[in-house]
């Protein structure tokens, strides 16, 4: 997905954005992206490291990097700019998974 959004914002969009909303397309493209990575490294790191129990900082993570992107990505397309007191909250959530993420790697035994 991220991959289709940068594409999507370089080529369909090309021109038809102005700056501002260019700007925010880019970064909700490149904080998908980021998200994403994350989820795949916590989900390996998760099998190898906790037995599988951390799926709960996946989660997390790929569902604020859904909503942080998604929010900025419309924002850029038009939408309210009151949809951008949403976007935090995704920011949050993607912390929390890397937190929970931590949290539970030094709760692990043996840590």
């Amino acid at each position: 997905m991220a991959v289709a959004l940068g594409a999507f914002g370089a080529h369909a969009l090309a021109g038809r954005l102005e700056p501002r909303e260019r700007e925010l397309w880019e970064t909700a493209a490149r904080y998908l992206f980021y998200s994403a990575l994350g989820g795949v490294a916590l989900e390996a790191a998760s099998a190898s490291l906790l037995g599988g129990r951390g799926g709960g900082a996946v989660a997390l993570l790929l569902a604020g990097g859904a909503i942080f992107a998604f929010t900025l990505a419309a924002m850029a397309l038009g939408a309210p700019r009151v949809l951008g007191a949403i976007t935090p909250i995704g920011g949050i959530a993607m912390m929390a998974g890397f937190t929970l993420f931590a949290l539970a790697a030094l709760r692990r035994p043996g840590a």
